[in-house]
């Protein structure tokens, strides 16, 4: 066990976190008879309790069992923007005993495709907002059953924050699906709840180096590991007021911003779409006490010239984690709401963070050290040598919230576990190092993954739909460096013979927007004649990596 960490270990916490042994509906559930009137979640200043949080989740959950056939183990895909619904909608589907296939919104349809396919999912529930990419993939497309839901219907009380235009949207009915509201007013009680910690709960996609994106399956087990953990391990007031504004279909949004404080009785101040204005707004009217945000986010808050103008004292609680926090803006960030921005890491294999910074003494740029129950090594990636102090290696990760394997894919799973000293260790793929005291820093990547602004954007996968392009012979995807973004994506392109001259970059970027989501589009598209390749045709993708990487420092 690596327990060099120990000395920095927060006041007052235990090194193993007792984790209940029961769903994570049973969260919800336990928290709406604790305090039923107390505000789960504050919408636009639309505020709904506890109580009616699982109203509505239980009458979801029977509409899914009676009127949508949904069985234990079965597979529910959600594509929904932050929203009650969303929260009404995880819930729900967990408490009919199925799994959760949380879909980033921006996916187009052939992306959704895979999933689909892939999942094995026959119902889904989507904002009406991305119901038409959504739309081709029902009937004969694979999906059953889909039941739309309108972000409106949420927002009660007049307001005067600014709303997305999705958000203010009317209700539309699609031909062919079941209105949320039909759903809920349906009032069907579900039957006995028989999920247990060792059932399958989540299954978030991620991607590797090669091939399409894979499900990780979570068990109920799995999302309470870090559920449990991430409000004891940063600590704040008793009754915790949190900013949800980073994505519910992350694993980091979904547990920091949701699981994690519903499990304290917390109120949820939810944001659909990111807004520096809003954010500020609602954190002085709601009082927000907890905030884990991405870099770029913060940036842009920063950035705000009316930001004075906002009582911001509420804060007591600032952390995130995706990038790195560069020096100057965590400083910054300091004077401002005289807090330390507290960074963590984790994957989505690992239902978020398997390091945090210690509240009471975080360092800047590092991913901190490993949480309650978990144990961290560094490893030679080839001979799998354990590494000393300041040696950079592989980081490989042991705890209960790291996944059972990735859903239909036996090899790899095999591949992305090793048995050392004894245990099961998840390979990350990521390369980093460890100090004399046992805080842990990420210096690169073993597997090939862009970071754009906190969202993964896999190489592979962008590349194989840019060979759909009828003027693509060749593409090769890699980072760039970008001053707001961290990264932003580069497409190397070889053009077929007949398009040489004519095809301009911004055709192809604008013709990637029709077909993947935003933050995949490549920015910067670079003609040339031939890609460098082994012996045996392989693009050396590194190579080209690292020739962009040395352009800038």
């Amino acid at each position: 066990m690596f327990t060099r960490h120990y000395a920095h270990w927060p006041e007052g916490l235990p090194k193993q976190l007792e984790l209940p042994r029961v769903s994570i509906y049973q969260n919800l559930a336990a928290a709406a008879q604790r305090r039923p009137e107390r505000a789960a979640i504050d919408f636009y200043g639309t505020r709904l309790s506890y109580a009616e949080l699982d109203r509505e989740a239980l009458r979801l959950a029977g509409f899914l069992q009676q009127r949508c056939g949904v069985r234990k183990g079965d597979r529910v895909l959600l594509d929904l923007q932050n929203s009650p619904q969303f929260v009404i909608a995880y819930f729900a589907a967990l408490r009919a005993d199925a799994v959760v296939v949380p879909l980033n919104t921006m996916n187009r349809t052939e992306e959704l495709r895979h999933y689909v396919e892939d999942s094995g999912a026959r119902v889904a529930i989507a904002g009406q907002d991305v119901f038409p990419e959504l739309q081709p993939l029902t009937g004969r497309g694979g999906l059953e059953q889909v039941i739309v839901a309108t972000y409106s219907d949420y927002v009660r009380a007049p307001t005067d924050l600014p709303l997305p235009s999705f958000v203010r949207e009317p209700r539309r009915d699609f031909p062919g699906v079941i209105p949320w509201r039909e759903a809920i007013a349906a009032a069907c009680a579900p039957a006995p709840h028989t999920a247990g910690p060792d059932d399958l709960a989540v299954m978030p996609y991620t991607s590797g180096t090669t091939g399409k994106p894979k499900g990780c399956m979570h068990t109920h087990a799995n999302v309470q590991a870090t559920a449990t953990a991430y409000l004891e391990w940063r600590g704040g007031p008793p009754e915790p007021v949190v900013l949800s504004a980073l994505p519910m279909f992350h694993v980091t949004g979904m547990q920091a911003g949701m699981n994690a404080p519903l499990n304290a009785g917390a109120t949820l101040v939810v944001l659909s779409r990111w807004d520096r204005d809003c954010a500020a707004l609602q954190i002085e009217r709601a009082r927000v006490t907890n905030w884990s945000a991405i870099t770029t986010m913060l940036v842009d808050f920063l950035s705000n010239p009316k930001l004075a103008e906002y009582d911001l004292s509420s804060l007591k609680v600032l952390g995130g984690g995706g990038a790195a926090m560069p020096e100057a803006l965590a400083a910054k960030l300091e004077q401002v709401f005289g807090l330390k921005y507290v960074e963590g890491y984790g994957l989505s294999e690992t239902m978020a963070p398997t390091h945090i910074n210690p509240p009471q003494q975080p360092r800047r740029q590092c991913a901190g050290i490993p949480i309650f129950n978990t144990d961290a090594r560094v490893l030679d990636p080839e001979s799998l040598r354990e590494l000393a102090p300041g040696e950079v290696g592989e980081i490989v990760v042991h705890g209960p919230q790291v996944f059972q394997g990735y859903w239909s894919q036996p090899e790899a799973t095999a591949q992305a576990f090793i048995v050392h000293d004894g245990k099961r260790f998840f390979r990350t793929g990521d390369l980093g190092y460890y100090d004399e005291e046992g805080y842990f820093f990420i210096t690169d990547r073993l597997k090939r993954m862009i970071n754009a602004s906190g969202y993964k954007v896999w190489p592979a996968e962008v590349e194989a739909l840019l060979y759909a392009h009828p003027d693509i012979q060749e593409a090769c995807v890699i980072g760039a460096r970008d001053g707001y973004r961290g990264e932003t994506v580069k497409a190397l392109v070889v053009p077929k013979e007949a398009a040489r001259g004519r095809l301009k970059p911004e055709e192809v970027t604008q013709w990637a927007r029709g077909r993947m989501a935003a933050f995949k589009v490549p920015r910067i598209v670079q003609f040339v004649n031939e890609l460098p390749k082994t012996a045996t045709g392989k693009i050396l993708w590194r190579k080209l990596q690292e020739e962009e990487n040395a352009k800038a420092p």
